[in-house]
């Protein structure tokens, strides 16, 4: 596909455009810095993964690697900002997912440990786990502000703070693992995923290209349920005092 193949593509832009100013929606200028930061940001990408491809040196993947967790971070703490340290529990959910990861893939010879698989995969891994986050996050929140007076309750009655907070942390918890479960169930049916049709429409062999999206699936199944219940058992600590006390939610972290 040629850059001017491209351009021909942002009519697919201009049509949601003419759609919000036509219904006033006011999403105009949201739709025009996604799109201007979507080129920038993947074309950029596309340059530094072609220099780290070449250079072959382990050092560049580890960098990309912490490079993905720092901006996936950065932008889920946003949704748990209420909860103190929400910044480092991040870090170490990612981190974590990352590293099971792909030490079963790389630990089993599942994947060869090159950069043009290690990136990839490791991206799909760490994107996955931040809108899992963001979703367990912004439920977790939620469910603690609706919870308030039942979790008092619980503490005054002389439950723990894990007792105390139980149902919410386990309704939030299945809240964002569903999104991805479900989507599973359709899979091959109601959609092809990305990385199946880029490959099919890259010349890959289609069962080969099936292969290679089942292992992506298994993969976020894994990163679905642990970052969701790391993530949760790293966070509900935080909401509590050494008197085993409710903490109201800050605003900020």
């Amino acid at each position: 596909m040629s850059f001017l193949t491209l351009s021909l593509a942002l009519i697919f832009v201009l049509i949601p455009l003419l759609l919000t100013k036509t219904l006033k929606l006011g999403l105009g200028k949201d739709t025009i810095i996604a799109t201007i930061r979507s080129i920038v940001q993947l074309l950029a990408v596309g340059y530094i993964l072609t220099f780290v491809f070449e250079a072959d040196n382990f050092i560049y993947i580890i960098l990309m690697i912490a490079l993905m967790i720092g901006a996936a971070t950065h932008n889920a703490r946003k949704k748990g900002a209420s909860i103190q340290g929400i910044t480092w529990k991040l870090i170490l959910t990612f981190t974590f997912v990352e590293v099971l990861t792909q030490t079963i893939l790389l630990g089993f010879a599942i994947t060869p440990a090159e950069a043009q698989y290690i990136i990839p995969i490791s991206g799909m891994v760490v994107g996955n786990s931040m809108v899992l986050s963001i979703l367990f996050l912004n439920r977790f929140t939620a469910e603690i502000e609706a919870r308030q007076d039942e979790t008092e309750l619980i503490l005054s009655l002389g439950g723990t703070p894990k007792q105390a907070i139980h149902h919410a942390l386990i309704t939030s918890i299945k809240a964002s693992m569903i999104p991805t479960i479900e989507s599973q169930k359709t899979i091959g049916l109601v959609q092809l995923p990305g990385m199946m049709s880029g490959q099919i429409i890259a010349g890959a062999d289609p069962v080969q290209a099936v292969q290679f999206q089942l292992l992506i699936l298994f993969l976020l199944l894994t990163t679905a349920a642990v970052t969701s219940i790391m993530l949760g058992f790293l966070s509900y600590p935080a909401l509590f005092n050494k008197r085993m006390q409710m903490l109201k939610l800050s605003k900020a972290e």
